[in-house]
């Protein structure tokens, strides 16, 4: 019989959503090609699934090195049919109170590290006229809210970056998904946030509430990341996968609430919309 597992990449499998999505991928049969940023993560990883989990040491922000790791990855898999992008961060802060520095470093890891990731399979992908590009976002860049705008602004960029990727690339067989999680039990919240150094009283009670906010829930998350893996497993198989997959009740409640409201408000000035075309004699 023929072999019908899949071969994944996924960056950032040491911990959180990147960590489910390759557990259960491995469980199920198919080779994982993973990324993570300490030497100490690579034996964890591959030792999962000896022969299966193949390891790698990558920061996505070095574009060179991703290159260099695509290439390496199709050559020992003879070909990649799902790319997963998952490396990323948050920062935490309200817009006056990040620094450029905060702000770039935010950007070259959720949006330019992302990017590089996708140029660099894309060839492979290209020349098999196959594949499958998932791009984890998040509600928070379908659904902003106050002391996460910076963190948001790098997930509204993936979103855009996924749908007009889809519209490229359709014609050449392959796939995107874009997957906006909503509150996950992870360590994201501890973990893979940073606080932006500046702090302004005046947003203590609106941007700050973000720290609490997150912290607090930290554990306590509705979201069951395994769960969460493999609804995307079920993504991937599907012979028409979505475009967009929201993961949880609170993913699904607060995209549902800005959509309603951003509709209405679209309505509402509608006459003000149209009146500014030309008076045609």
């Amino acid at each position: 019989m023929p072999d019908t597992s899949r071969k994944w990449w996924i960056t950032g499998v040491s911990s959180g959503l990147g960590k489910a999505i390759a557990a259960a991928a491995l469980e199920r049969g198919d080779f994982v090609a993973g990324t993570v940023r300490r030497e100490v993560d690579l034996d964890v990883f591959e030792a999962q699934a000896p022969g299966r989990a193949l390891g790698f040491l990558l920061d996505v922000t070095d574009g060179n090195a991703v290159r260099k790791t695509a290439a390496t990855i199709e050559e020992r898999t003879g070909g990649i049919d799902v790319l997963v992008n998952n490396a990323g961060y948050g920062l935490i802060g309200a817009i006056e109170e990040a620094s450029a520095e905060e702000i770039r470093a935010q950007f070259e890891v959720n949006v330019f590290g992302a990017i590089s990731v996708i140029q660099s399979i894309l060839p492979f992908m290209r020349g098999r006229r196959r594949g499958h590009i998932l791009n984890v976002t998040s509600v928070s860049g379908l659904a902003p809210w106050m002391g996460t705008g910076i963190y948001g602004a790098t997930k509204y960029a993936l979103e855009c970056i996924g749908q007009t990727l889809a519209e490229e690339v359709r014609p050449l067989g392959i796939k995107v998904t874009n997957i906006a999680p909503g509150g996950l039990r992870t360590d994201f919240a501890t973990r893979s946030l940073t606080v932006c150094k500046s702090e302004i009283a005046d947003y203590e009670p609106t941007a700050h509430l973000a720290r609490s906010i997150l912290s607090g829930h930290g554990g306590s998350e509705g979201g069951d990341p395994a769960k969460a893996a493999l609804a995307i497993l079920k993504a991937v198989d599907a012979e028409e996968p979505p475009l967009h997959l929201l993961l949880g009740a609170d993913a699904l409640h607060y995209v549902g609430r800005k959509l309603g409201a951003f509709h209405a408000e679209i309505a509402d000035w509608a006459p003000v919309t149209l009146s500014i075309a030309h008076d045609e004699s």
